[in-house]
């Protein structure tokens, strides 16, 4: 009897499995012809490729409403909510209450309602804070972005100074050191990493420590870290300056080649990349007959006229001994 009932329930599973595979087989295949099988989205549709036949029609649109012609427009209309980034402590994934006092409909809230909102703003916030390292991220984080924003630094940049400022938290190099110079220090690491370095002084300019305390926080971190960070390279810094000068093209692709002629003739060997580019710009326009004068340029670049001047004719000469007989 047992033995019975025990055959006739496995006959009827492998039953429903034969049954299950040649609904899957027909889901796939055309049913005439046996082709593939391929979903039109735009006329709601299921198509064999090989003979056309139109298997399903009127489907459900499982896609957006709305519809976009460019990925700005996309992201516009997405109602996915902000992607998560590290340039928030605890990466975008708390939630933030409004501070208008409105419900869902514009409605502006009763008294007693604005005082609930209120605590329940004091409260979201210390639970968003909840020890002394995410207190320490947070304003950390909030100096980066705030330096980021003074210096022009883009997003990418950004991103990787808190990654920088992360993990010196989390290896625990912040004792005996203030928060503001290890994230000055994280953001000029990545700027540099990223090929759109800004000089010493410029990011001394928008920081709230002194610049020695700025190289000293900045030499530990890399050790430390470990961090690859090659040589700042002049040219980086000439697209910059020729921008903010407001000069040509011919400028700038001249202030390159002058560059590429100085680095063949290893004059770039222990001088300041700031002021080769600084000169090179300098020396660029007045080859391309375009006026500006070495005071516009030593405050665009934030160096001293006299630098100008020596590494102008160094890269001058350097340009002459390149050039071909």
């Amino acid at each position: 009897m047992t033995d019975t009932s025990i055959r006739t329930y496995t006959n009827e599973r492998e039953t429903e499995s034969e049954e299950e595979t040649a609904v899957s087989d027909e889901q796939e295949h055309c049913p005439e012809c046996g082709g593939r099988l391929v979903s039109d989205d735009e006329h709601a549709e299921t198509v064999c490729t090989d003979c056309g036949l139109v298997v399903e029609e009127d489907e459900i649109d499982r896609g957006p409403e709305w519809r976009a012609f460019d990925a700005a427009e996309k992201d516009e209309k997405s109602r996915v909510g902000a992607p998560t980034t590290n340039m928030m402590h605890d990466q975008g994934l708390s939630t933030n209450i409004g501070w208008q006092d409105k419900d869902a409909y514009g409605r502006s809230l009763s008294s007693r309602q604005r005082q609930k909102m209120q605590r329940l703003r004091t409260w979201n916030e210390r639970f968003r804070t909840r020890d002394s390292k995410e207190r320490n991220l947070k304003q950390a984080l909030g100096e980066i972005d705030r330096m980021a924003s003074a210096l022009g630094l883009p997003e990418n940049v950004r991103e990787t100074a808190s990654v920088i400022y992360r993990r010196a938290l989390e290896e625990d190099l912040l004792p005996g050191r203030s928060i503001e110079g290890v994230a000055t220090a994280s953001l000029y690491a990545a700027a540099r990493q990223a090929g759109t370095p800004r000089s010493l002084d410029e990011i001394s300019a928008v920081s709230r420590v002194e610049k020695m305390e700025l190289t000293r926080t900045y030499r530990y971190i890399i050790r430390e870290l470990g961090l690859e960070v090659k040589p700042a390279d002049p040219e980086h810094y000439v697209p910059r300056f020729v921008s903010d000068l407001d000069l040509s093209d011919e400028t700038e692709r001249m202030a390159r080649e002058l560059l590429e002629s100085a680095r063949q003739e290893g004059v770039h060997s222990g001088k300041s990349p700031v002021g080769l580019a600084a000169a090179s710009v300098y020396a660029a326009a007045l080859l391309t007959n375009e006026k500006v004068t070495q005071n516009e340029v030593s405050d665009v670049a934030s160096i001293s006229e006299v630098t100008i001047r020596n590494r102008y004719k160094e890269l001058l000469e350097a340009s002459d001994t390149a050039a071909p007989a």
